[in-house]
């Protein structure tokens, strides 16, 4: 024997009176939230009967909490990765909004004379007060006005560049072994004999002097021909010279590049 269940279901309608002291908007605002009025029933309507077997429902709910459940996962799912979405987002603003480490007013670099062929390039460098590369200047000779200028905007490109961090490691490896004329013997330069263009000569300079890449040079440096003693590296004095000193003149050769005067004696007595 079947058991079944009959719903039926009724609409009522009906109205809630309230007594207000005064009529004015700060009262008719809390009337939603009084539960002091009297209700009145103003009309009762069936609507309709629904029957279904004893035990039905159960199943209903299980499957309502399963698709609760699924929804709940798929909600917590969207979440996530819009949460995801939104960090990566603020990171790639972050790295597009990145600060610009703006070059220092007095600051160190040095000047390298070099002749490529018959044109003479001078290469200008600037650095931060850490001895890093921000900047650099190329100036030629027996150039036009418009290999010139863009000569000149091209290092203008490399120091923002270099200051907004782009690793100097990129541009020596986007730009050595470009070939172009001028190309060809060099000279005035200590650690490069030749070069395929003047990018290949100022990258090859550059990656030398302050990245210390000793195999793109054509000739051993100062410091490998010699057994430096190390443990002077950190003496107070080279602390303070490396302060003041130009990372890339010296390329880390302090030691070569200083002069002992401990044996010199200066009479600084005026003669009367």
């Amino acid at each position: 024997m079947k058991k079944f269940i009959v719903e039926t279901y009724y609409t009522c309608t009906f109205k809630t009176v309230h007594t207000l002291d005064d009529l004015n908007d700060k009262e008719l605002s809390k009337i939603d939230g009084r539960n002091d009025g009297s209700v009145e029933v103003i009309d009762v309507k069936l609507n309709n009967r629904k029957t279904k077997k004893i035990g039905q429902g159960k199943k209903e709910e299980i499957k309502k909490v399963e698709m609760k459940n699924t929804l709940t996962e798929n909600v917590s799912d969207n979440i996530q990765s819009k949460k995801n979405l939104i960090n990566e987002t603020q990171n790639y603003q972050k790295i597009k909004n990145k600060a610009r480490f703006k070059m220092p007013d007095r600051r160190k670099g040095y000047i390298q004379k070099a002749q490529i062929g018959d044109h003479k390039v001078y290469l200008h460098t600037g650095e931060y007060d850490d001895g890093k590369i921000g900047e650099i200047f190329i100036d030629t000779n027996k150039e036009g006005e418009l290999v010139k200028a863009m000569m000149n905007n091209f290092a203008i490109a490399i120091s923002l560049g270099l200051q907004y961090g782009v690793p100097l490691e990129e541009y020596v490896d986007a730009f050595i072994d470009t070939k172009f004329e001028p190309s060809g013997n060099v000279l005035g330069n200590d650690r490069i004999l030749s070069a395929s263009s003047i990018l290949d000569y100022v990258f090859r300079e550059l990656a030398i002097s302050y990245l210390g890449k000793e195999e793109l040079a054509h000739t051993p440096s100062i410091a490998a021909t010699k057994n430096l003693p190390q443990e002077n590296t950190d003496d107070k004095f080279l602390k303070i010279v490396k302060n003041i000193t130009s990372k890339g003149f010296v390329r880390s050769n302090l030691e070569e590049k200083l002069v002992d005067l401990s044996d010199v004696r200066i009479n600084l007595k005026t003669k009367n």
